[in-house]
């Protein structure tokens, strides 16, 4: 098999395929552990939060409030409120986000994280002020109460005091 047909082959691996083999190499050759940190480091630990505000934007306003209305008021399960349904589905599009934030602090990644957190609040923002989706009417204050709930998950990961000035710095600030 030629150089080139064994990269093509190792690129078809699926993700489970090429942890294995990753892992299978790491243990094997545990020379290439410091190489193989430093790549993954460059792949995950570059955080825009301006890339990060546009995403939540996006998937904040990118809710339907057909699909509110199909999946509340009266339904066969018994009746489902139309507020807890918007905040649900409000919450719902930021899990993510939150989850991507919290596994930067899990990774000892502060400033990814710091990143994460000032990207969420941006995107919130923008949504708040932006949007004219019909959608944000069923949840009027959620983008600006929703920044507290960033920013208390933030800082369960323990950021730095300097770190958590520059963020209370910003959201003092608010929505430019």
């Amino acid at each position: 098999m030629t150089r080139s047909q064994m990269k093509k082959f190792l690129q078809s691996l699926n993700s489970d395929e090429a942890s294995q083999v990753l892992k299978t190499l790491l243990d094997d050759s545990p020379e290439l552990i410091k190489k193989a940190y430093d790549i993954a480091m460059k792949a995950v630990g570059d955080v825009d939060a301006d890339t990060i505000m546009d995403e939540v934007y996006y998937e904040l306003n990118a809710l339907d409030v057909d699909d509110l209305y199909s999946h509340s008021g009266r339904t066969r399960h018994g009746y489902v409120d139309i507020h807890d349904k918007a905040w649900e589905m409000f919450e719902e599009a930021l899990s993510s986000f939150m989850y991507e934030m919290e596994k930067y602090q899990k990774r000892s990644l502060p400033v990814a994280a710091k990143f994460y957190c000032i990207g969420i609040i941006k995107g919130l923002w923008k949504y708040e002020e932006e949007s004219n989706s019909d959608f944000k009417d069923w949840v009027p204050d959620a983008a600006g109460d929703y920044v507290s709930t960033v920013l208390e998950d933030w800082k369960k990961g323990k950021p730095s005091d300097e770190d958590v000035a520059e963020v209370m710095s910003i959201v003092e600030d608010g929505p430019s």
